[in-house]
């Protein structure tokens, strides 16, 4: 028989280890190595493995020897898209799933993961007669996953095939079985192979399942969007591997006490990086938002000071976004300079450049800075708004409602130009907006859109007397 032998596995970067370090070498974390075993021999025997590799490679063309490039033929059916019946996941997916794709989704407990892709498996077998889903869920059962379908007004199908499963082989039987289109696995956490020893959920199990479920997408052409489950630090939990390995990474995320959540692409191989989806959870499961600015602007009958509307782009979408200010008196010493919504040194950068170019005087100001709605905001075109709203503040001067605030700016005062100005300005228009300030350096671009005036800066320090005057 056979002895088990140990090795010591790090927790964040999967950093393996012949014996206990308080430190990892990989990643600096402290406490971060666990101890698993490795067996001698697998608990499957490797005739069963071979044939399950050759009946995934049934599917492929060819004998996998390197061709040149002019000989490759195009599979149009792989490169086809799959409509997932949601315009917002359509949107972030880059146009819809692609056959062979492999799409992680990750998000806090809770959040909705499952229900979007039980509403994504409804809206794929109402696109396409033909499509065929399989969903693996390793923590419920069938009747739950049925029920909360039901709930989601999912009618009895033959083209959804429902499995409790937790061990990836028996999956992959299911799959054989099934022959689905569109794979679904809920979640990577849960999900172990029989030829680890160690437990699920681990290091080892993690990277041995997705890169598996990889193989599985690539070889026989199947569509798999896997759930992972995401750490108290916001990254999804397992090895930076596992998200290294797969075509599409997606957060799911939103705030507590609020009923939308954002979708958001960090990752895509087919489509851009930068979407966002909007999505409001109610009993009936997730609604699509078709106007996401309005969701982000907040109702106000007069203007208030410490306010003002910035034009965002998040990939091919723009966004109207109300950014708040409050500067007030510090007791301290050192002046607190707190954020939420956009990053804390961009802010202490911005307010600098509001006491240096607009005569601002902060140094012993506590300021807090917020982005309504909860948006996060990483776009260097909002800084014209953040800064007009820390003036705002400062000086209690209130800023018309229907003004609108685009331009990045450098340490000099320059007011810089925007990506897309065109779409920031359209979409400002369309609701209600009269007056936009813009970068000088964009505004015979957009000097032809009527329905909105328009205020070009060269710098900074010229924006304190058009806002006095009006």
């Amino acid at each position: 028989m056979s002895k088990n032998k140990t090795q010591y596995v790090c927790q964040s970067c999967g950093y393996q280890s012949t014996k206990w370090l308080g430190r990892c070498v990989g990643c600096e974390g402290w406490n971060t190595l666990v101890e698993e075993k490795m067996a001698d021999s697998p608990k499957v025997s490797e005739s069963s493995l071979s044939s399950l590799r050759e009946d995934l490679r049934s599917t492929m063309q060819g004998e996998g020897e390197a061709v040149p490039l002019s000989q490759v033929s195009e599979n149009l059916e792989q490169l086809r898209r799959l409509d997932t019946g949601i315009s917002e996941l359509n949107r972030v997916l880059g146009g819809g799933l692609i056959y062979d794709s492999f799409v992680l989704l990750g998000g806090d407990p809770g959040i909705g993961k499952s229900t979007l892709l039980l509403q994504m498996a409804k809206g794929l077998i109402e696109k396409d007669k033909e499509v065929r889903v399989l969903y693996l869920s390793g923590e419920e059962s069938v009747s739950q996953i049925k029920g909360r379908a039901f709930r989601l007004g999912l009618k009895d199908t033959d083209q959804i095939y429902l499995a409790s499963e937790t061990q990836l082989e028996k999956a992959f039987d299911h799959v054989k079985k099934v022959s689905p289109d569109v794979l679904v696995v809920d979640s990577l956490q849960t999900f172990s192979s029989a030829y680890l020893e160690s437990a699920p959920g681990s290091v080892s199990q993690l990277r041995e399942v997705a890169s598996r479920l990889m193989t599985l997408a690539k070889t026989a052409e199947i569509a798999v969007c896997l759930v992972g489950h995401v750490t108290k630090e916001g990254s999804i939990a397992g090895p930076k591997v596992v998200e290294h390995i797969v075509d599409t990474v997606l957060y799911f995320e939103g705030d507590e006490g609020q009923s939308y959540r954002l979708l958001r692409a960090v990752k895509n191989r087919f489509g851009s990086s930068r979407e966002l989806g909007v999505f409001e959870m109610d009993t009936e499961g997730l609604r699509e938002v078709k106007n996401p600015s309005a969701l982000f602007l907040t109702d106000r009958k007069e203007s208030v000071s410490g306010t003002a509307i910035a034009a965002s782009i998040e990939g091919t979408r723009p966004l109207l976004v109300e950014l708040q200010a409050l500067v007030v008196d510090s007791p301290l010493a050192l002046p607190r300079r707190t954020s939420v919504g956009m990053d804390g040194s961009r802010i202490s950068l911005l307010s600098a450049i509001v006491e240096r170019h607009l005569r601002s005087s902060l140094a012993k100001k506590d300021l807090f800075f917020n982005v309504s709605g909860g948006l996060k905001l990483s776009e260097p075109g909002c800084d014209l708004a953040a800064c007009v709203a820390i003036w705002s503040s400062a000086h209690q001067i209130t800023v018309p409602q229907d003004w609108v605030f685009l331009g990045e700016l450098g340490l000099t005062g320059e007011v810089k130009r925007v990506s897309h100005p065109e779409m920031r300005l359209e979409e400002a228009k369309k609701l209600g907006f009269k007056t936009a300030i813009i970068p000088a350096g964009v505004y015979e671009r957009v000097k032809k859109i009527t329905g909105i005036k328009l205020h070009p800066i060269e710098r900074l320090s010229e924006l304190a007397h058009i806002l006095k005057k009006n």
